[in-house]
């Protein structure tokens, strides 16, 4: 038989991970958010330049969760052009033009950084 019995209570670990929460603030995921777009607008295959030009990012806030999002408007008749880019796409003739990944690689060091600057803010405390 095993059995586990625990005394006191918890709070050490309450006023820890509230700490944690503060570690990476909404202002830092405004300034990730213009790396990110930057980064994203540099790395889109330029035609016209519109799709490069239409990167933009949201920042939301539910229940003390902060939630950080990119997305293009670049949309032409009902395709966003950003997706038909990153994975490719059939042409009007049966043909196919093959995608390019150019989102993942453009954005991984920003959430590098995000995660990096987070770990560092928690082994501060």
């Amino acid at each position: 038989m095993i059995s586990f019995t625990q005394k006191g209570d918890f709070s050490k670990l309450t006023r820890f991970l509230e700490k944690v929460k503060e570690a990476v603030r909404l202002g830092d995921l405004d300034k990730y958010g213009r790396a990110g777009v930057a980064a994203l607008a540099s790395a889109t295959p330029v035609d016209s330049g519109q799709t490069a030009n239409s990167w933009f990012y949201e920042i939301t806030n539910n229940n003390g969760s902060a939630r950080i999002a990119f997305y293009n408007s670049n949309i032409q008749n009902g395709v966003p052009i950003a997706v038909i880019l990153q994975y490719g796409h059939g042409t009007r003739n049966g043909g196919w033009v093959q995608g390019r990944d150019y989102i993942n690689p453009a954005i991984r060091p920003i959430f590098d950084q995000i995660a990096n600057n987070a770990w560092k803010g928690v082994t501060k405390l």
